[in-house]
């Protein structure tokens, strides 16, 4: 059952960044990048550091990928390329969920934080939990940033995404 939450958080995940890519290309390319005031300033810097971070928890996982070594990073200035990054990454996030069994979930991973020096031993669970959960936070603060701009902002609520895919 545990197991069956995160394919569903995976799903959801991937729905959710659709949603907000859709809204977010209603932008200028000046909007995009104008500093709001929010945590990684403009909405590029707040899409870009998703990315960042779970290419950095993918790795930590998996061992595999590329994964930059600031939370800040740009990886990509233009919406289409960070757009078709984020679909790559989100099929990387999903597939990896799909293929872990209960017994994965469980299983202690190390690694060394960015932002704090030294070894963290956890749960796989809980903190696979915290990257979907991290994915909402931001994609919380970028609805805030197109919306300011009086865009409609995307629905992105859990619940939406359960009845439109027959989840609930």
């Amino acid at each position: 059952m545990y197991q069956e939450q995160f394919v569903t958080l995976a799903a959801y995940n991937e729905w959710a960044n659709r949603r907000l890519f859709e809204s977010a290309s209603g932008l200028t390319a000046d909007q995009f990048e104008e500093d709001r005031g929010v945590f990684f300033r403009s909405l590029l810097g707040t899409i870009n550091h998703i990315l960042c971070a779970d290419r950095i928890w993918l790795r930590r996982f998996t061992g595999e990928g590329t994964a930059p070594d600031r939370l800040d990073a740009i990886l990509y200035t233009e919406i289409d390329a960070l757009r078709a990054a984020r679909e790559a990454e989100d099929a990387r996030l999903a597939s990896y969920v799909g293929s872990l069994s209960e017994g994965d979930l469980a299983r202690t991973v190390r690694y060394s934080p960015l932002t704090n020096p030294g070894l963290i031993e956890a749960r796989l669970g809980p903190t696979l939990l915290h990257v979907f959960n991290h994915q909402t936070h931001h994609r919380g603060q970028a609805s805030a940033v197109i919306t300011g701009f009086g865009l409609p902002g995307p629905l992105m609520d859990l619940v939406a995404f359960l009845r439109d895919t027959g989840r609930a």
